[in-house]
């Protein structure tokens, strides 16, 4: 975490994890840790954590927090520095640093030395599903038919 204190504030949104991955003390200890690293105006996009709750501190700035529950009901949140927000465990959420002049720094802590992150753009569109299938899905409408 040293890295944090010595280095530039990121151009992009970053995050440094300490996991069972990079610290393999927490085996069996049922916790990690991430600090988050917001730009002005990024957004760490919708993704869920399989195998734990998240609870986000946030140390400096502001953001917009959501997750979507199991009956597709979104909950958001503005965060202002010191305030926390829990992501229950499985369910898609972002966060979203709308100050177009100001980074954010948010602390997150996990039920699990191997919390697990699905990204959901990455899941979604880095894969090899065909993309006639996702357009179906996502009610694009095709270049070629103009259906959908």
């Amino acid at each position: 975490m040293r890295v944090l204190l010595n280095g530039d504030f990121p151009t992009t949104f970053k995050v440094l994890k300490a996991s069972m991955a990079e610290f393999p003390a927490l085996n069996g200890q049922s916790v990690s840790y991430a600090v988050l690293e917001y730009p002005a105006g990024s957004v760490n996009p919708p993704h869920t954590h399989p195998r734990a709750a998240e609870l986000l501190f946030l140390l400096n700035g502001n953001l917009e927090v959501g997750f979507v529950d199991t009956t597709n009901k979104l909950y958001t949140q503005t965060l202002q520095q010191g305030d926390m927000f829990v992501f229950p465990k499985g369910l898609i959420h972002y966060q979203y640093n709308n100050d177009t002049k100001n980074g954010a720094i948010a602390v997150s802590a996990f039920g699990s030395a191997n919390a697990g992150t699905a990204s959901i753009p990455g899941s979604v569109f880095n894969t090899s599903i065909d993309s006639g299938i996702l357009a179906k899905v996502f009610l694009v409408l095709s270049l070629k038919s103009n259906e959908i």
